[in-house]
């Protein structure tokens, strides 16, 4: 199976399935000097864990400490400018609840679509396509904000739920999501109807029913002139960084799929930055606000009573599509120093 890398200049490479002895991450690229925060890798991940801040009722039941062991490219506090290896072991496997769908594939899951494909998978959790993969994402992404928080103190990363089943946020509470702590929100949803989101995803669980929804990212302050004009868009590499994450089903830059039905005159001449802070596929310093959509859980009915799975992937999804946004800066950003002599 090919295709586990993901970027061009910082280029990471993922390895590890939801119920083998590890999973983890080689980072090439990253130039050496970079401060090494500990302390950002370990809260990066238990972000990304289920049970933060009380969400453990509307999350998976699976409990992994998630300790990363980082194994090269740091000495002495700073990076090398070598590969940098982390991993994280897998402690709370149930593998046995996974030996009926060795011969009845899950539906909605890539179960026989990777047997299919490749011949021979591992089905236990769903071996790489199962969302633990995303905790290699997340450790890359650890090292690509360390590395954007040197060179570009001011930029940001923003994650939260701006949509889960029926719930919205409005227009206001949209507006006030910087001031928030968002992870504070049991359902990553900024708004005083959490609570509400909260209990309607555990009736989903205990139902085993579950929710789509969609997650904005909200970058402030970005290293502007970053993107390439033709196939490396910075809009397009970000659509791929996104989309390559399970269950997610659209995207879009700035008005989206609203500037479709909007006068040339009104979107061009706006107060605001209409074109999402990208303009040519290169940022222009302006925030930059970003949109994906995730359909509903795949694991419902008896399957989702028997394991554990969350009702809804946009919750836990949240700290992976900042990861994945850190890592996209990061690569244009090497990218960029070398566009001029």
């Amino acid at each position: 199976m090919s295709a586990n890398q993901f970027g061009s200049r910082f280029v990471v490479t993922s390895f590890g399935e939801s119920h083998g002895t590890a999973l983890g991450v080689v980072i090439d690229g990253c130039p050496a000097g970079v401060t090494f925060d500990e302390g950002l890798l370990k809260k990066e991940l238990e972000r990304r864990r289920p049970g933060h801040h009380g969400s453990g009722q509307i999350v998976s039941g699976r409990q992994e400490i998630d300790a990363p062991e980082v194994l090269s490219g740091i000495f002495e506090g700073q990076t090398l400018g070598t590969p940098i290896a982390v991993m994280v072991r897998n402690q709370d496997a149930r593998s046995q609840d996974y030996k009926e769908i060795k011969a009845t594939p899950r539906a909605g899951h890539a179960d026989d679509m990777w047997k299919n494909k490749f011949g021979h998978s591992d089905h236990r959790g769903g071996g790489r396509s199962s969302g633990r993969e995303t905790v290699s994402r997340v450790m890359a992404g650890a090292f690509a904000q360390m590395l954007l928080k040197q060179v570009s103190a001011p930029t940001r990363v923003i994650g939260y739920a701006s949509q889960i089943g029926s719930f919205v946020l409005s227009e206001e509470e949209r507006s006030q999501v910087a001031q928030k702590d968002v992870d504070s929100f049991q359902a990553r949803f900024p708004s005083s109807r959490d609570q509400e989101v909260a209990e309607m995803l555990k009736k989903a669980q205990e139902q085993g029913d579950s929710h789509g929804g969609v997650a904005e990212i909200l970058i402030q302050n970005p290293p502007a002139y970053l993107g390439q004009p033709v196939f490396h868009k910075l809009k397009s590499d970000l659509a791929l960084a996104f989309m390559s994450v399970g269950a997610t089903n659209g995207f879009e830059l700035g008005l989206g799929f609203e500037a479709a039905s909007v006068p040339g005159i009104q979107f061009h001449q706006s107060s605001q930055s209409p074109y999402g802070g990208i303009r040519g596929g290169i940022s222009t310093g302006e925030n930059i606000l970003l949109r994906v959509s995730f359909k509903p859980t795949s694991s419902i009915l008896d399957v989702a009573k028997k394991g554990r799975h969350d009702p809804c992937i946009v919750t836990r999804a949240i700290p992976v599509l900042e990861a994945m946004t850190w890592l996209v800066l990061a690569d244009h950003y090497l990218w960029a120093k070398t566009d001029r002599v």
